[in-house]
């Protein structure tokens, strides 16, 4: 298992507690993230590969494995994932030499997991 799955295993149970725990916060976070990653002038995909970026900027390794995985879901590639962490390099310095890599191999991770011929 990689570090993509590791850490959302780990999240899981205390996630479904808190979220038991404060139902209506958890309700409209909800809607706003399905409002937010709606196809509009963007697309899913687009928006996945700018919130991947985002997570690396925050240094969220909950987001990062989160964002990586919609990034695989929405059929991002390997190039187009390498480009939006990029961005997030140039746009972070050095914490981004860190979380861009643990970005990139999370998305590789789920990347195979939606499609086992690319492994």
């Amino acid at each position: 298992m990689g570090h993509g799955h590791a850490v959302q295993d780990e999240l899981r149970e205390p996630a479904r507690a808190l979220r038991r725990a404060i139902p209506e916060v958890y309700d409209g976070y909800r809607r706003l993230h399905a409002a937010a990653y709606a196809a509009g002038a963007l697309d899913r995909k687009t928006k996945e590969l700018i919130a991947l970026a985002i997570a690396v900027s925050r240094e969220c390794d909950g987001c990062i494995a989160s964002h990586a995985r919609g990034a695989a879901r929405a059929g991002a590639t390997e190039s187009e994932v390498a480009e939006a962490l990029g961005v997030a390099i140039a746009m972070n310095g050095g914490p981004g030499t860190v979380y861009g890599p643990r970005a990139f191999a999370a998305f590789l991770e789920f990347a195979e997991e939606a499609d086992p011929e690319q492994g």
